[in-house]
């Protein structure tokens, strides 16, 4: 058979897997044979059999799970499912966005003064990437943590955190290089690298973040991007000892790591990776979690050595932050705002995993008691998919494990709950009613 033939056969073959899962003949959850039986059956090679596979989870109506085998996928859930009462109800546990019911009084407090016009004025007038003296002596001091404080002179300023963590990226690897990251990692650095023509690698990790030894034997790498404190998803927490361990490795390859501080607000401890090693470091963060993502502005802190690049991958990328934002941000930072919030939202948190440890105590759950989110290993026979269909049912929005792995025929069957935007009675409500349907059977919701 020619490579042409090849590839014609298993197009084939998943097209007429295709149309067995249109017509009902495959059913959401239905586990495909391994696939050396299906090749065997059908009279094809092994490697075929793998194109086929591997084809269906293209198309989104296979998913891959590690160690389990291959399944179709549940369709996805209706934008606006009429699931609960009243209708067109629908609890976000997929953002991770806290909007406390005193934040807006606050953040007003410090804007009345920017509508004098002199202010004004100034505040819609142009801004490089360096920002302001005075946004990076008071974003320097809200970054700093226990063994560290970063040098206002090495922050840049971006338009949020995203900007920022794309920024980085762009001035350590080039197109087609490669970067590594954890095996289950931010979704949005996944878009970002495919935009700049990043190959991700994926990195094993364990219960304390990611392997030493894995970056070491990753094959050639320009940078890593990690999340050392509340991964996101896993909620994991790099020990001081495991920091110093992955601060010797990069210094050893002489590579980069984009550290990613997001989270680090809502813990306090321990020191960045940039403590152990400020020359290999680029810590970005932002005031989107602390803050709002609707008037935010990200920070880079970046190396001596590099931070031309940096300051010119923000100009060319467009993701400089306007002046408006960063005066808005320098106000809040200066008069206490952003203190107040994080302490708010550090005791919100801690309220909303305690909910978290009753509602799902019977159950494998990753909830560190200072994170916004939690990872659910679901209960057999559940599977991800099936169960964000059911949940999506029942007017609830939750994340599959899929959305956060690098590899995606190979998906974790887990999801991830996302705590602060629901009023706590809203999130107790719908704890209960997730830990009811992961009790049930899955064939028990397909009727509601």
């Amino acid at each position: 058979m020619s490579v042409g033939d090849e590839m014609d056969d298993f197009r084939r073959i998943a097209d007429v897997l295709a149309a067995e899962i249109a017509a009902g003949r495959l059913r959401p959850g239905d586990r495909l044979p391994p696939q050396r039986q299906f090749a065997r059956r059908h009279g094809i090679a092994g490697s075929t059999a793998a194109r086929v596979y591997g084809e269906l989870i293209r198309r989104g109506l296979a998913v891959g799970e590690v160690g389990r085998g291959t399944f179709i996928r549940a369709a996805a859930p209706p934008s606006e499912p009429a699931l609960a009462e009243p209708a067109r109800a629908r609890v976000d546990l997929e953002l991770i966005f806290s909007m406390p019911p005193e934040q807006p009084a606050l953040l007003a407090q410090s804007l009345g003064g920017m509508l004098r016009p002199d202010v004004l004025a100034d505040a819609l007038a142009p801004m490089g990437a360096a920002g302001t003296p005075a946004v990076r002596e008071a974003a320097a001091t809200m970054l700093s943590r226990p063994g560290w404080t970063p040098d206002p002179a090495r922050l840049l300023i971006a338009g949020n955190g995203r900007q920022a963590i794309a920024a980085a990226l762009a001035a350590l690897v080039p197109a087609g290089g490669r970067l590594g990251v954890e095996e289950l990692t931010y979704p949005l650095v996944k878009g970002i690298a495919t935009r700049l023509g990043i190959t991700l690698v994926p990195l094993a990790m364990d219960d304390h973040g990611v392997l030493p030894e894995a970056i070491r034997s990753a094959g050639p790498l320009h940078a890593v991007y990690l999340q050392p404190t509340l991964h996101n998803p896993l909620g994991v927490t790099m020990p001081e000892r495991r920091r110093a361990e992955i601060a010797t490795t990069i210094r050893d390859l002489g590579i980069h790591a984009v550290e990613d501080g997001i989270y680090a607000f809502l813990h306090g401890d321990p020191p960045p990776l940039a403590a152990f090693a400020p020359e290999h470091v680029i810590v970005t963060d932002s005031l989107s979690k602390r803050v709002a993502p609707g008037l935010t502005v990200g920070f880079v802190v970046t190396p001596a050595s590099i931070g031309d690049r940096v300051a010119s991958a923000l100009r060319s990328g467009g993701w400089t932050a306007p002046r408006f934002a960063v005066e808005a941000a320098t106000r809040w930072l200066t008069d206490g705002t952003v203190t107040t919030l994080q302490e708010i939202k550090r005791h919100d948190a801690a309220t909303r995993q305690a909910l978290v440890r009753e509602h799902l105590a019977d159950f494998s759950v990753n909830a560190d008691p200072h994170a916004f989110h939690c990872w659910w290993h679901l209960p057999a026979p559940w599977r991800a998919d099936t169960f964000v269909a059911a949940a999506a049912r029942r007017g609830i929005a939750v994340t599959p494990g899929a959305a956060f792995t690098v590899v995606t025929a190979h998906a974790p069957n887990a999801i991830r709950l996302a705590l602060p935007t629901p009023p706590l009675g809203t999130l107790t409500t719908a704890l209960a009613t997730l830990a009811a349907l992961a009790r049930s059977a899955p064939e028990d919701t397909e009727v509601e």
